[in-house]
């Protein structure tokens, strides 16, 4: 019994430290590019479409300081240096404070966002939508807005 109990605390005692192993381990969010009725945008690595917002100035997030805006308009964040996928430019991608551990991705200095009601990955239909005070563009490789 007390050979029982002991391999089952070890095993415990494993499985809690890989866990912690696992949610620490380093590892960037991934920007890629995808083809969609917009052009070429930037996008997650779901491949959902990544967002920009006009009220935001160069590497400065406004949107978290509205709780409506950050509900529909999540930010990239990472807890690691963000992955340039096929077609990025890794020399544009950086990160900016955000909460606790995370920093929020960014691209050409634009922090970036996904769109909570987007319905599937490479959906536009919110591209340049106004709200929260602002518009919504996707991003191009090379740092632009796309506005539909």
């Amino acid at each position: 019994m007390k050979r029982l109990a002991l391999c089952v605390t070890l095993l415990m005692v494993t499985a809690a430290a890989a866990a912690v192993t696992a949610s620490a381990a380093p590892g960037g969010a991934k920007v890629g590019l995808r083809r969609t009725a917009d052009g070429m945008i930037l996008v997650n690595s779901s491949g959902f479409t990544l967002y920009a917002f006009t009220r935001d100035a160069k590497n400065v997030d406004n949107c978290m300081k509205d709780a409506q805006c950050i509900k529909f308009w999540p930010p990239l964040t990472t807890t690691g240096k963000p992955v340039a996928g096929p077609g990025t430019k890794a020399r544009l991608l950086g990160t900016i404070p955000y909460r606790g551990a995370r920093r929020q991705v960014t691209y050409a200095g634009h922090p970036l966002y996904t769109f909570a009601d987007d319905s599937s990955p490479g959906s536009t239909e919110y591209v340049n939508v106004s709200a929260s005070g602002g518009r919504w563009p996707a991003m191009d490789a090379a740092g632009h807005e796309v506005t539909g």
